[in-house]
């Protein structure tokens, strides 16, 4: 098994993550560019928790309706508590790859840090041109790990510990490649954003708080690293704080396109 799996446990980790102070920014970004309208019919893919599901409700409203697909149960259950009083939200089960919607079926769809994961890149863009109407927008988020930059002592071992982070998916530089992907498959990339995750102090509620721990569990016994490496990467980290020298910084890109 080499990528995340969003088990219960996970989910809630990751809600937890996605509530802190540098997700809800990105959030907020991702939902200035999308500008879901009023009526709109819309599709969150891979839509986790529910926080963007939530968000996008009630901008479409009762006159519109929302899908989140997901293959997680527990995310499901997360973001059925979140929006579980709106009727126009619908919770599906099922992945990128093989989306269960007619042709044209909606105005726009949004998916963030999904494609990543996804084996199957071209054919999951094109299933994602297939569901959108002719003219309809579409606004995929992912991170290229490449721009990765988190100031350690130990530099050799973070580099040990950061190949074995890319582990947890298929396409660690996806960006790189976007734009040309999203033309391949029937669209006009109308738009390429960047959206910097950065922390230049180490914060209970700050993104890359979170991101340690997630990756200190996930690297034990990969690229022969051990549980004390792990331990040893993040005293590192705290090191860098308690000195007043932390600093973490990483690239989300952002692309807006239409359906040709």
């Amino acid at each position: 098994m080499t990528m995340l799996r969003f088990d219960g446990d996970a989910a809630r980790r990751t809600e937890r993550t996605y509530a802190s102070p540098d997700v809800v920014a990105q959030r907020e970004h991702v939902l200035s560019l999308l500008a879901p309208q009023p009526g709109e019919r819309v599709l969150d893919v891979g839509s986790g928790p529910g926080y963007l599901l939530a968000s996008i409700a009630e901008a479409v409203g009762p006159s519109g309706v929302v899908h989140g697909l997901d293959p997680s149960p527990a995310m499901h259950a997360l973001a059925a508590a979140r929006t579980g009083g709106t009727p126009w939200v619908h919770l599906d089960e099922g992945d990128a790859v093989s989306l269960p919607y007619s042709d044209d079926t909606f105005d726009a769809v949004v998916s963030t840090q999904v494609y990543e994961y996804v084996a199957d890149i071209s054919g999951a863009l094109g299933e994602l041109r297939r569901v959108l109407r002719p003219g309809g927008r579409a606004l995929i988020l992912d991170t290229d790990f490449d721009s990765l930059v988190w100031h350690t002592a130990d530099r050799e071992l973070n580099r040990r510990v950061l190949t074995a982070w890319d582990e947890h998916l298929v396409h660690p530089r996806l960006p790189q490649t976007l734009a040309g992907l999203l033309r391949r498959s029937g669209f006009v990339v109308t738009g390429q954003h960047v959206h910097v995750m950065f922390n230049p102090r180490l914060t209970e509620d700050s993104y890359s708080a979170h991101m340690m721990q997630t990756i200190s569990r996930f690297v034990v016994g990969r690229q022969g690293l051990t549980a004390a490496d792990a331990e040893a990467w993040l005293a590192d980290l705290h090191a860098r704080s308690d000195e007043g020298d932390y600093l973490f910084s990483v690239n989300r890109y952002v692309f807006v396109a239409t359906a040709a």
